[in-house]
């Protein structure tokens, strides 16, 4: 069903592939959008190492849901910030592409767990932390993404 990387030679490894979409903030999901359109979106994103899950949240309504609701077949790619060899011009950059299934969260504790992780993310300011979730949380839909199928690359710009 999905195709091999065609320069398996610059492929990564799962761990490495999983390290990328733990320690990176932000990728574009993209959806099968309005009339064929596809719609990438950049989104913010917490792996769950526990159940091997990425997470998101967003408005309750808006152009992604209405989209994930008619197919909920999703591609989501993340990079890293890369690095230059010493002397050289071109950056290296880590790629991770991910296809898979997304669906709403429905409980309120994991929706809760969800919001927490991803603001963990960014900041250790715990009372932030608390006034976001008791402010934001009900205005707030999570999406769970089950991973089909993933792979990730090493590409030099060069």
């Amino acid at each position: 069903m999905f195709r091999p990387m065609r320069r398996f030679r610059q492929q990564i490894s799962e761990e490495e592939c999983i390290r990328i979409l733990q320690e990176e903030k932000r990728g574009v999901l993209s959806v099968s959008g309005e009339d064929g359109y596809p719609y990438g979106i950049p989104m913010n994103h917490w792996f769950n190492p526990e159940d091997g899950k990425l997470y998101f949240h967003g408005a309750k309504e808006g152009h992604k849901l209405d989209a994930v609701r008619k197919d909920n077949r999703v591609s989501y790619c993340i990079w890293d910030a890369g690095y230059r060899e010493e002397g050289e011009w071109a950056w290296h950059v880590k790629s991770v592409v991910v296809f898979g299934r997304i669906s709403p969260v429905t409980d309120a504790e994991k929706s809760k767990l969800v919001c927490t992780s991803l603001c963990r993310k960014f900041t250790d300011d715990e009372a932030y932390i608390r006034r976001e979730i008791e402010n934001a949380l009900p205005r707030v839909q999570c999406l769970e993404l089950t991973i089909d199928h993933m792979t990730g690359k090493l590409v030099s710009e060069s």
